[in-house]
């Protein structure tokens, strides 16, 4: 943990190593969030990184998008994820799926990853459930692009304050 006081007193760098894990993959949104100090709160500070996400042009914004795990795919069962990555799926059970549920997830993951061009992003902390999580993937996979594009991005916004929680004391 690192206190937000500390934060706000950082350089860019140590701004970005304490806390561009946040984000998967994409240091560079801690990174300009910096010029935004000093933060009265994490939420500030959340909202803040999202805003950078938000500005960012939308082919940045995709291959961020892009550089998410699938859920209880390849690189899970790689163990390539990021920690972070790892302990969320893993926390839900998702490592310990049975055959029926993997094979749902690996078809539910192709169909939505041909739909939208980016991997199926949920904030698992906040579902009980495999197959909760399941439920989102085949309601969601109905929306239009632009729909689905939001809603990647407002479910990224959930995981990523979370992290920071974890991260940042106030």
């Amino acid at each position: 943990m690192i206190s937000l006081a500390r934060l706000n007193a950082s350089d860019r760098a140590a701004f970005a190593a304490a806390i561009g894990g946040v984000f998967e993959h994409a240091s560079w949104v801690a990174e300009r969030a910096h010029a935004a100090r000093p933060f009265a709160t994490v939420a500030a500070l959340h909202e803040a990184m999202m805003r950078v996400v938000r500005a960012a042009p939308r082919a940045q914004q995709l291959a961020f998008l892009r550089g998410h795990p699938e859920l209880a795919g390849r690189l899970a069962r790689a163990g390539a994820m990021t920690a972070d990555s790892r302990a969320e799926q893993g926390g839900l059970g998702l490592g310990r799926l049975s055959d029926e549920q993997f094979a749902r997830f690996e078809r539910a993951n192709i169909a939505y990853a041909e739909k939208f061009g980016f991997p199926f992003i949920v904030c698992v902390r906040r579902h009980t459930s495999a197959d909760s999580i399941l439920a989102a993937f085949e309601r969601r996979v109905g929306n239009d692009p632009e729909t689905e594009f939001a809603a990647a991005l407002a479910e990224i916004g959930y995981i990523t304050r979370l992290r920071l929680d974890d991260r940042v004391e106030p």
